[in-house]
């Protein structure tokens, strides 16, 4: 088991990591899907204020930069308009969806369902995204989620007491990166066509 202060070291890796994501939105060249960074910035920032109200530690640091590193690539889709991806209704019913699961995880009174329901709407919210890393993958760029991955995975490597609510959403995040990241590298997706520009 690492120290606790290692959770500092997996933040720091996952920022640096996402700047690259941040910086292609800012110049057009990432697209993002809006329904996914949403949910991926409301559902951690909902969680950070829960754990804040449950007196957890440093540990709660890697949720709010969970959250805040989605919440800045979400605002900066708006900056530039190359950086608009054409949501779709498929999008739109994964963002709803996502959106009741967190609904249903604010109104209940059992930690362990909660963290299953913020698990769902996390599931719902990433549907997009892993679908247009498939067929668009130069739309995105690996080097957030990877950065994500080992970041969570230093984060998992502090823990003490492996227990549902400490590691299920941890570990939920490192599947789902590393999924995201490996379709975005993987050896064919670099051949073909440009990305269309999208709009709106």
């Amino acid at each position: 088991m690492l120290p606790e202060w290692f959770v500092i070291v997996g933040i720091s890796i996952n920022v640096i990591a996402s700047s690259d994501y941040l910086i292609g939105t800012l110049k057009g060249k990432t697209q993002p899907n809006r329904v996914t960074w949403f949910i991926w910035a409301a559902a951690p920032l909902i969680a950070f204020a829960a754990q804040l109200d449950e007196g957890v530690g440093l540990e709660s640091l890697t949720v709010l930069f969970a959250g805040l590193v989605p919440l800045a690539i979400l605002a900066a889709s708006f900056v530039n308009p190359q950086a608009t991806w054409k949501l779709t209704r498929f999008d739109l019913v994964c963002g709803f969806m996502a959106v009741a699961a967190l609904v249903g995880w604010y109104l209940t009174q059992n930690a362990n369902v909660a963290i299953a329901l913020a698990i769902g709407a996390d599931v719902f919210a990433a549907i997009p995204t892993i679908i247009k890393s498939y067929t668009h993958p130069k739309s995105e760029r690996p080097a957030a989620y990877i950065g994500a991955c080992i970041g969570t995975l230093i984060t998992l490597a502090t823990i003490d007491e492996w227990t549902f609510a400490s590691y299920a959403f941890p570990l939920w995040i490192v599947l789902v990166t590393a999924l995201i990241a490996g379709l975005i590298m993987r050896p064919t997706s670099r051949s073909g066509e440009d990305i269309e520009p999208a709009t709106v």
